[in-house]
């Protein structure tokens, strides 16, 4: 090969690494600004946002993404908004549950965990929270306005995180989400776990609502949207989660307009 034509072959190579280096650039930049202009949504919740399959007994599995309703909220939200799924099996509003040693760390009190939470997905234009489930259990000896006040400390410190680490963002809002009442709980071991907890379920989300007028937060009530219909009378259908995530995305549409 002459010099001539190597240096030639040279001179093209560098020119299409530069152009392939500037096209990356340009994608990377208008990425960035594509993300920069999004709605971003962080879902805070327990195992009907992580997306527990119900079963009367044993183990169970997750639905797939596109099932479980935050999917089903973001695809129905489309472009221009980014979901943050944020769900923990047994997570309650402001408790520790010491019945389930191996998750450490925050554990299973949603309190001790939304701060990092927050940080970590910062920034953020709206917190989505669906908890208090697992406070109706009989150990915790919860009533619905004390439960409804773990949510209000949840609502308080989405505001108090102050833009997170180093970051000066501005406090997302939230949408208080209130769970629907239980079902027939089954088997009889969880109903025991659960002794009391649907007449409270039934009352919630009229304290629900009143905590989310008093701390300036959205409110929805989920228990309009559908039923706790799964088996085991504690989680979801598919049905369920595609009816959740359908009715908070008109919601949200309508904060965050």
């Amino acid at each position: 090969m002459s010099i001539t034509r190597r240096r030639f072959m040279s001179i093209t190579q560098r020119c299409l690494i530069g152009a392939l280096t500037g096209l990356m650039l340009f994608a990377g930049t208008a990425a960035q600004a594509a993300d920069a202009s999004a709605k971003r949504i962080m879902i805070f919740g327990d195992s009907n946002t992580w997306g527990y399959i119900p079963v009367e007994s044993g183990t169970t599995t997750r639905y797939p993404e596109d099932v479980r309703w935050p999917g089903v909220l973001r695809a129905a939200l489309g472009s221009g908004y980014e979901v943050v799924d944020e769900g923990l099996s047994a997570r309650t509003t402001d408790l520790p549950d010491l019945t389930l040693p191996h998750i450490s760390g925050a554990g299973l009190d949603g309190s001790a965990y939304l701060p990092a939470a927050i940080a970590t997905h910062l920034p953020l234009d709206l917190v989505v929270i669906m908890l208090g489930t697992n406070d109706l259990k009989k150990m915790f000896d919860r009533s619905p306005l004390r439960i409804a006040l773990g949510v209000g400390k949840l609502v308080d410190i989405v505001a108090q995180v102050k833009g997170g680490v180093g970051t000066s963002y501005a406090p997302p809002k939230v949408l208080v989400l209130c769970p629907p009442p239980l079902g027939t709980v089954a088997p009889p071991e969880r109903a025991e776990r659960f002794a009391g907890g649907l007449e409270k379920s039934k009352a919630l989300p009229a304290y629900y609502e009143a905590i989310a007028k008093a701390a300036n937060a959205e409110f929805l009530d989920v228990g309009k949207l559908t039923a706790t219909d799964g088996v085991d009378g504690i989680h979801l259908s598919a049905a369920a989660h595609k009816a959740i995530g359908t009715g908070v995305a008109d919601k949200v549409k309508a904060i965050l307009k």
